[in-house]
């Protein structure tokens, strides 16, 4: 093959993919050209390589169609275009995908704290069975209110928003399963009742309000967002629509894991406020509108912002460039 042979015939047909792979937005007719020179230029790299090795031809054609191949299959985005994607469309979708799931939870942990806390306080013997008499009360009086002040503030809130961000990523890592989030939401609900049964058993079932409130509004809406990612997840699988089982969960995991990270985000402030504002000697009513704020802002985005998202078709799942091609399915 006479190399300068090749790139005198075919200089016009390489200048025209030139000119195609930097069109922006190429019409139909444009990108069925652009394929076929894209083709023809690709058997005249392997031709060239084959038989001249590399050479200053070759590396032209090679970046000729390097441009051509990003116009035709696109190209991720830039950092500073995918942050504010995440927060602006992605994670508030995926919130507002789970805001009828997130209350059904949260009204059953509420119901399920308020039986065993009206149990527990009720029966005189179950009280027994927790500890003694002396050791009861000065959880009530002492322990209770002290761990909120025993460490230094930024230890403790970096402490409790640990704890709860790992809570938070089980539920939606484990969900699969169907009954890690149940668990999780039960041991906490039984927690929470068996401390304020305890506290209103003697007497002091204001303190208990008063000290969960600020932070509490917060934290346990984080948790239960995160439950009710994990359930979907596991519904995807379990009833996974005209789609596979495998494509359903793929997509529902890409959406969903999103949330994970997002309410890494929100537990934080949660964190903040059980650390520096809790344990406070501030008026309650400070305190308690600061944790509401806190609960206001994130319900905001989540039902507003991701209200609009949703609206706009925004799921939470990744791109179609980064996700792939989705396989197009009846009904």
């Amino acid at each position: 093959m006479d190399l300068d042979a090749l790139t005198a015939a075919r200089r016009a047909e390489w200048a025209r993919l030139d000119e195609l792979g930097r069109i922006r937005r190429p019409s139909g007719r444009e990108v069925d050209e652009l394929v076929a020179r894209y083709r023809s230029a690709s058997a005249d790299l392997a031709e060239i390589k084959t038989t001249a090795g590399r050479s200053p031809e070759g590396d032209h054609l090679s970046t000729l169609l390097a441009r051509a191949r990003l116009r035709l299959t696109g190209a991720p985005d830039n950092v500073l275009r995918q942050v504010p994607r995440f927060f602006a469309h992605q994670l508030p979708a995926a919130l507002y995908r789970l805001r009828w799931t997130t209350l059904v939870i949260a009204l059953a942990f509420l119901a399920v704290a308020a039986l065993v806390a009206t149990w527990v306080a009720g029966d005189t013997a179950v009280i027994a069975a927790l500890g003694d008499e002396a050791g009861l009360q000065q959880y009530a009086e002492d322990e209770f209110t002290g761990y909120y002040s025993e460490n230094p503030a930024a230890v403790f809130a970096g402490t409790v928003w640990t704890n709860n961000a790992w809570i938070a990523a089980q539920c939606v890592l484990f969900g699969i399963t169907g009954l890690w989030p149940v668990m999780v939401m039960m041991q906490n609900a039984v927690s929470v009742g068996v401390a304020a049964a305890v506290l209103f058993a003697h007497g002091r079932g204001d303190v208990f309000l008063l000290y969960i409130a600020p932070h509490g509004q917060l934290e346990l809406t984080c948790l239960f967002v995160a439950a009710a990612a994990g359930l979907h997840i596991f519904w995807a699988w379990v009833a996974p629509g005209p789609r596979s089982r495998g494509e359903s969960l793929a997509a529902a995991g890409r959406s969903l894991a999103t949330v994970a990270v997002g309410l890494v985000l929100v537990l934080a402030v949660a964190g903040l406020l059980e650390g520096f504002v809790t344990a406070q000697p501030w008026p309650w009513p400070v305190k308690i509108g600061l944790g509401t704020l806190a609960l206001a802002a994130f319900l905001t985005y989540m039902l507003v912002v991701g209200g609009r998202a949703a609206a706009a078709g925004e799921s939470g799942d990744l791109t179609e460039y980064e996700a792939g091609t989705a396989r197009l399915v009846a009904g």
